[in-house]
């Protein structure tokens, strides 16, 4: 298996070791654009790895703080109590960098960055930037996604 995600379009494919299409699905990728600065909190590019999955079993809309539950399912309610948060709902799938010096390591680390593949409130709209360098996904399809990748997933990430 292996992950592309296209910045421009913003979509999320999800390829079988011969290439073949198996998803795809509408992601929402930075709000200001990519980058690999710390930071900036721009989507960075390049070849990464799921180095982490985090999340299995929980409830769709599960908050997390800190890639901890918080004991919180995410509503349009608790949404107004803490209008500035930034939702990591459901599953976390966490990316580390595979270039040094392009997006590992020193201040372009992706994974030190805490950029990953998460789930986003009902609110948020996909097929447009709009994290804060993270790539946001509905909770639905987060966990089809989670559940057909194991750790160590190739992810390129393209603009």
């Amino acid at each position: 298996m292996k992950i592309e995600v296209d910045v421009p379009s913003q979509a999320l494919v999800l390829l079988d070791g011969s290439g073949r299409t198996v998803r795809r699905y509408s992601v929402s990728t930075g709000k200001h654009g990519v980058g690999e600065q710390s930071g900036s909190n721009l989507t960075p590019r390049g070849r990464h790895i799921v180095r982490a999955r985090i999340g299995a079993g929980q409830p769709l809309r599960t908050v997390f703080r800190g890639r901890r539950p918080t004991g919180e399912l995410w509503s349009p309610e608790l949404h107004k109590r803490h209008p500035g948060r930034d939702w990591m709902l459901t599953r976390i799938l966490w990316l580390s960098g595979c270039e040094p010096g392009f997006n590992r390591l020193g201040d372009v680390d992706t994974m030190r960055r805490y950029v990953y593949i998460h789930g986003a409130p009902d609110l948020a709209p996909m097929g447009v930037p709009g994290s804060h360098g993270c790539i946001r996904m509905t909770n639905e399809e987060v966990v089809e996604l989670f559940d057909l990748v194991p750790a160590y997933t190739p992810v390129d990430i393209f603009a």
